[in-house]
């Protein structure tokens, strides 16, 4: 099965329909009982109240899921995915007024309703620290209409957009994942070929995108004013529920160590006997094998991976494969990239792919199933205690690549695991050291006064890019607009990090997990994915002995970089 079933959520469009008209009736019916009467409602009437809430809420999400991954498999749904947009907003306006109403409450009844309402307790108190950047009634119902025509409407216009590019490459007309692929191709000319298409394919856009990258910068600065946020970064830091300091620590510990990607990157260009690396030599095969995963390969590896470690794991990977969760392969007007989006209990994750079978698609497979297990094992806790901040998001996906990469790496011959080192190194250059590069551009993009012209967007990108790198790397003229087809810096302002966060505590959690020093390692690591956004992301790690405030511990993942790199090197020299 290699498209997704979306008709687990709705049998039909009708359906759909149906539910967003019931929807309206009972978001009316809670809006009647409810609205301006909160402060009357004993304990056990809140929590009645706040269940019936969170059941909207869910079937509500319902709707726009089955909306959205119609759009994303086809892009000319758009007008579709807008509708359901429209009533999303229009439903969601109605019972706006619970979670504002209960920060007008006194403190000494909100605390009532919060330890009674057991299971929401830690839900509660983040929506009671959100009090200092909520809007009065009327102003956030404002807020909500004009959303759709916010920083929404860039990302829309910015998936749609790239959803019909394609990219000239030996009178063939590929789609954006299909040249990226090629980066990785083993024939340098092919390579350069490829970064040369990418780049011609993004100049005539330019414009434009430059334009949908500032309106999400102005978009969000307006949003920053309105709801007195000190700086563009901290709406993120407070979903993710973490720290300025926290953030700021695991960017500075990671940019001490870009030494260890120039280290890599020279010695790679040595190994492939160049006296210079280019960008388009990043991801050259060391053993210049054609590595081919297919679909059926990869699903076998990734399945045999996940059962070493734990059955339930398996199984519900399996699941995943047999009933219609994934759409594996790349088609026109199909949106790029990968993602699981969590959707909600009344169905199951769903899972987009587009696999063109190379190694890193393989490894693509583990991560997104790896969401799809975290987002099916935090149903446990219900729908608004289930979504998790970006922080800990990561952390099954990344932990479900570092299982994959040792399955295979215990069953290869030492120059075969030469070529899977560099290959891991370089998806953690990507994971971590690039999503910092990335999250220190959105910096300077967004403290820049004003529109960013384009020639500054694209020196900006070049300077911080050149950090990482030193001098172990060329970028050519041809890398300046790479930028540009970014989709974070479009979706989620200062998501990048989280990447980078995910990646050092899977290291570090990783390396307790092969230490065998934690003999129950399992079972609380499939705990700690169960309780989803139940307790904060330090409450959540504390489970394995672990503090996320306490800067030496990012030191832990760093150092798992270094022996990696160490036996990269091992194997070299022995060669």
């Amino acid at each position: 099965m290699s498209n997704w079933n979306i008709h687990d959520i709705f049998k039909s469009d009708e359906d759909l329909q149906k539910e967003v008209s019931c929807l309206k009736n009972l978001a009316d019916i809670f809006k009647k009982n409810y609205e301006n009467n909160l402060k009357n409602l004993t304990p056990d009437e809140y929590f009645d109240a706040l269940k019936k809430y969170e059941n909207i809420s869910q079937r509500l999400s319902d709707v726009m899921t089955y909306a959205f991954l119609k759009f994303a498999t086809n892009t000319d749904e758009s007008g579709f995915y807008a509708k359901y947009q429209e009533e999303y907003t229009t439903i969601s306006e109605k019972i706006l007024f619970f979670e504002l109403e209960f920060n007008l409450l006194e403190e000494k009844q909100q605390n009532t309703f919060i330890t009674h309402a057991k299971g929401y307790e830690y839900i509660l108190n983040l929506t009671k620290a959100q009090k200092p950047h909520q809007l009065n009634d009327s102003e956030e119902k404002i807020m909500l209409k004009k959303s759709l025509l916010g920083s929404s409407a860039f990302s829309r216009l910015f998936d749609e957009h790239f959803s019909r590019l394609s990219f000239e490459f030996d009178d063939k007309k590929l789609s954006e994942e299909e040249v990226l692929s090629l980066l990785h191709d083993k024939n340098r000319k092919v390579r350069k070929k490829a970064a040369i298409s990418l780049t011609e394919g993004l100049r005539p856009h330019k414009e434009l995108l430059t334009y949908i990258l500032n309106m999400i910068k102005k978009d969000l600065k307006i949003e920053c004013e309105i709801r007195d946020y000190q700086t563009p970064e901290q709406p993120r830091h407070e979903h993710n529920q973490i720290t300025q300091k926290s953030v700021d620590a695991l960017i500075n510990a990671s940019e001490n160590e870009f030494s260890i990607v120039s280290q890599y990157y020279e010695l790679k260009a040595k190994i492939l006997g160049l006296d210079k690396l280019y960008d388009y030599d990043r991801y050259a095969p060391l053993d210049g094998k054609e590595e081919n995963y297919d679909f059926e390969s990869s699903k076998k590896i990734v399945l045999k991976a996940f059962g070493e470690f734990s059955k339930e794991f398996e199984n519900i990977a399996k699941t995943a494969f047999e009933n219609g969760w994934i759409d594996v392969y790349p088609k026109n007007k199909k949106r790029s990239g990968a993602f699981s989006h969590p959707a909600t209990s009344n169905s199951h994750p769903f899972v987009l792919l587009n696999h063109t079978d190379k190694r890193r698609d393989l490894f693509t497979l583990a991560h997104e199933l790896g969401h799809a297990i975290h987002q099916k094992l935090s149903y446990k806790v219900g729908y608004l205690a289930s979504d998790t901040p970006l922080t800990t998001a990561e952390t099954a996906s990344v932990f479900a690549e570092m299982l994959v990469f040792d399955s295979i790496k215990n069953s290869l011959n030492d120059e075969e695991k030469i070529s899977l080192l560099a290959s891991k190194l370089e998806d953690i250059f990507a994971t971590l050291f690039r999503q910092i590069n990335f999250t220190t551009f959105e910096r300077r993009i967004h403290d820049y006064k004003g529109e960013v012209p384009l020639e500054m967007i694209n020196q900006i990108w070049l300077e911080e890019n050149k950090k990482m790198f030193g001098n172990s790397v060329e970028m050519g003229d041809h890398y300046e607009l790479w930028w540009s087809y970014i989709p974070h810096f479009i979706h989620s302002p200062f998501y990048c990090y989280a990447y980078g966060y995910g990646q050092l505590l899977v290291l570090a959690l990783y390396g307790l997990y092969k230490s065998k020093k934690c003999e129950n390692f399992v079972d609380i690591y499939t705990k700690f994915l169960s309780l989803g956004g139940s307790k904060s992301p330090k409450e959540l790690i504390s489970m394995f002995g672990f503090d996320i405030e306490d800067e030496k511990f990012w030191l832990l993942g760093l150092e798992e970089i270094k022996k990696l790199f160490d036996e990269f090197k091992g194997l070299i020299n022995g060669r």
